[in-house]
């Protein structure tokens, strides 16, 4: 078994990381507690003030959208605040944050008490009476996952002892509901309202608390029919909805983790062979169109206007955690690293960080994005938590053996510990720094690289560093210790692993991974091809796909695009001009498009 780093011993050093977290802890501070919790005061009766007529929701002090009083999901939010900013308050012990959650946690108390001491949800507990019937109800369950989890997230990270207080009130009425469904005409109502995250959590509290209660609630929702189709090797995913499937996995997967059962790392397994291996993905990694699962090898056919809800890149990307957890095998590491780039931080708006929905691959597509309070779709509440996994991604560390895993090449400093001994790992990109200016050194071919990464590593103790070698690598990697080469294919494992076992002490490790410009294809749409570098997709900036010119393939008709700034980084990074076509082209990472027209899939002449 592999383990996650405990929050708090990564940070993220400086860099379009760093960048993009702050965006989102600048975010969760402007968001009022007040109308944070506006839908949980309403259900217990508390009164609002000032709004007893709303002439305007426009400029009402309200959050509107999703969480208005008049959608039957409002209220879901909530619970991704309290994830997010529980993560963030853990990684980077921030007492302004805390103090704002604290506060949130303790109107909440309020609200389930005044709510008779059990229900603290922000809608009438008959919405969950509408599930053992046949009339419609939007999805009351996923709603109550999401505060679940925040609280349980809010306990876990951020030490807050009421939310779990809150969690063992709410888990009887839990009880006594579930009780009745199973008595009554409909037992599958436990299986409906869009519920597949919460075996997740019920498993997860068992686990902290040993409480027969979590254990039975456990028990109750453990028997979805997509474990059954799984089992059997049939594909209950296509045209499917993906949100309401996914967080199948992580109940899976969190069944494994705490019973040892490897019927559920089967059911995982099989899930991720059906949703990923057998579909195929988008160059971005992500897949999907409208939410819903495209057929097998048919992803083409369904490009549009909403491809890639980012939901499901959030949800995925836990998938691949659990499964990296549980195998060691770098292929998932690979998935997550495409999707941080083309999902995580393409689907985030890089000037305020507010969310895109879908991520159109359409040619000549323009992304929308929602407002700080006025949308509140269910990817805005992912999104938040998103960008609070960086420091989670960067490392490992081996349960029964002395091995620390570096998994993603982003800037950041990690401690560890090693038996009884104290380790520090800082990754940079390989720059010189003056003032606030980053000059990239260069390597020995003279080309400048986000690729060159300059590891120091302390410590007095032997172990294993294994450094994760990218299935995008283009040619042999060069890595040094104290300027020494290491034999690289000599130390690599079948697991995508350089590994280099020694006693460390103050060492510097050079990490070199050349990338290329390539292709990347659909295979029912073998006429049109992405462009790529490494595992970042590049988008052209257009408002049509005009063609591309090139007999021997788009990379050979593109030309690196440099300029010097005074910026972060002083060269332009992954930029690049067509040459010797009708029209010139410019090609940006799509991380980097905000407001322009773009086409990702070209049709090659």
């Amino acid at each position: 078994m592999i383990n996650t780093i405990e929050a708090g011993n990564v940070n993220l050093l400086p860099g379009l990381f760093t960048e993009r977290s702050n965006l989102n802890r600048k975010y969760l501070l402007s968001l009022e507690n007040i109308n944070l919790l506006q839908n949980y005061y309403w259900e217990a009766g508390i009164i609002y003030p000032d709004l007893t007529i709303i002439t305007n929701p426009e400029t009402t002090n309200i959050h509107w959208g999703w969480e208005a009083p008049i959608c039957q999901l409002r209220g879901h939010f909530l619970g991704h605040w309290l994830s997010a900013a529980s993560v963030l308050i853990a990684t980077n012990d921030d007492a302004e944050l805390k103090a704002k959650l604290d506060n949130i946690i303790e109107e909440l108390d309020r609200c389930q008490k005044l709510n008779g001491g059990k229900w603290v949800g922000p809608f009438p507990e008959k919405y969950f009476s509408k599930l053992e019937t046949e009339e419609y109800i939007w999805s009351p369950q996923y709603t109550m996952h999401k505060l679940i989890l925040g609280l349980i997230h809010a306990n876990v990270y951020a030490g807050n002892r009421k939310a779990l207080s809150i969690l063992n009130n709410l888990a009887d009425w839990y009880i006594k509901w579930t009780d009745k469904v199973l008595k009554g005409d409909c037992p599958d109502a436990i299986y409906k309202g869009e519920q597949a995250g919460m075996l997740e959590v019920w498993a997860q509290l068992y686990s902290m608390t040993g409480k027969a209660k979590y254990q039975t609630l456990t028990e109750r929702y453990s028997n979805p029919s997509i474990f059954e189709a799984l089992m059997e090797g049939n594909d209950p995913l296509t045209n499917s909805h993906q949100n309401a499937s996914i967080p199948y996995a992580h109940g899976a997967a969190k069944l494994y983790e705490t019973t040892g059962d490897k019927k559920y790392l089967d059911i995982l397994e099989r899930f991720w062979k059906c949703a990923v291996t057998d579909r195929e993905s988008y160059c971005t990694g992500g897949q999907g169109a409208g939410e819903f699962w495209t057929p097998p090898h048919q992803a083409g056919s369904f490009i549009g206007e909403r491809n890639q809800e980012f939901c499901t890149v959030y949800n995925m990307v836990r998938v691949a955690d659990y499964l990296f957890r549980f195998t060691g095998n770098a292929t998932y590491l690979d998935y997550i690293e495409k999707n941080i780039y083309n999902g995580f931080l393409a689907q985030q708006n890089k000037f305020n960080g507010m969310p895109t929905y879908f991520l159109p691959m359409k040619a000549g597509s323009k992304k929308t994005w929602g407002s700080p309070t006025k949308d509140f779709w269910c990817c805005h509440g992912t999104m938040i938590q998103a960008q609070t996994l960086y420091p989670q991604l960067c490392y490992y560390q081996a349960a029964e053996e002395p091995r620390i895993f570096v998994s993603q090449y982003i800037p950041s400093e990690g401690k560890f510990t090693i038996g009884e001994n104290k380790v520090s790992i800082t990754q940079t990109v390989n720059m010189k720094f003056y003032n606030a200016t980053a000059l990239f050194d260069d390597n020995k071919d003279s080309q400048n690289s986000r690729w060159i990464m300059r590891f120091q590593v302390k410590g007095d103790c032997e172990f294993t560093l294994s450094f994760r070698i990218p299935s995008w690598i283009a040619g042999k990697p060069s890595v040094t210790v104290n300027g020494v080469d290491i034999d690289v294919p000599g130390n690599c494992d079948k697991c995508g692993f350089l590994n280099i076992k020694k006693t460390w002490k103050d060492e510097e490790v050079i990490v070199y991974l050349p990338a290329a410009v390539t292709e990347a294809s659909l295979s029912d749409m073998p006429e049109k091809a992405a462009v790529m570098e490494g595992p970042i997709v590049l988008a052209g900036i257009s408002d049509n796909d005009y063609g591309i010119k090139a007999p021997t393939g788009i990379p050979s008709v593109l030309r690196k695009a440099q300029e010097h700034t005074y910026s972060t980084f002083s060269w332009q990074q992954s930029t690049y001009r067509t040459i010797s076509q009708d029209r010139e082209t410019t090609f940006v990472p799509l991380y980097e498009v905000t407001d322009e027209n773009y086409t990702v899939y070209w049709t090659k002449k």
